[in-house]
């Protein structure tokens, strides 16, 4: 059996979580969200809605967040191996403009609890689905996000894994993003609810 765990990360107001887990001769029993318990541990955390995305192996989620109605997310590999990264865009943040990865994978169970304020995109490894559970509904007319690889923000992919930077998989979409230059310029459209 595996009890829950929240370990506060280098970014104020993020977490990673190991959820509780307990298996018999059967298979096992994951638990991966509690109010309760997230209360027990000083996180008032409500679920609004929650998806999960299906990825193939070299697929880059860039760095998205919601400009209004902010979504702070609970997010966890189910299956297969996934490079996840948050990003702290917050202007009054003492952690503002820093960045964490985190290996999430379907065998470890580890979760990343990711607050308003922040982007988030990641690095599919393996053949993944990853679980969103978020505490405001998505709206796709304030969808945002900041290029993957900015220069400004300067994250450490590791593209070694899939074969290559050459080997990444990416949407239309996300080719288009914003740079964190842009995305200063246009700050005042950021974190309004």
């Amino acid at each position: 059996m595996q009890k829950w765990n929240f370990e506060k990360l280098e970014l104020d107001g993020a977490y990673k979580i190991t959820p509780f887990f307990a298996d018999d001769n059967r298979g096992g029993f994951i638990k991966d969200y509690s109010k309760e318990v997230f209360i027990q541990n000083g996180i008032d955390y409500n679920l609004e809605e929650v998806f999960y995305t299906i990825s193939k192996k070299g697929v880059i989620r860039a760095i998205h967040f919601q400009n209004i109605n902010q979504q702070a997310k609970l997010v966890r590999c189910v299956k297969g191996k996934v490079y996840d990264v948050i990003v702290d865009l917050r202007k009054d943040s003492p952690t503002f403009m820093k960045w964490q990865g985190f290996y999430l994978t379907g065998d470890n169970m580890e979760e990343i609890l990711v607050p308003e304020g922040f982007g988030h995109g990641y690095l599919v490894i393996e053949d993944s689905i990853v679980s969103y559970k978020c505490n405001e509904k998505f709206y796709s007319e304030y969808d945002s996000g900041i290029r993957y690889d900015d220069e400004n923000l300067n994250i450490k992919w590791p593209y070694d894994e899939i074969g290559g930077k050459e080997k990444i998989i990416n949407s239309i979409k996300d080719d288009n993003l914003q740079s964190f230059k842009e995305f200063m310029i246009n700050y005042d459209k950021f974190l309004k609810n």
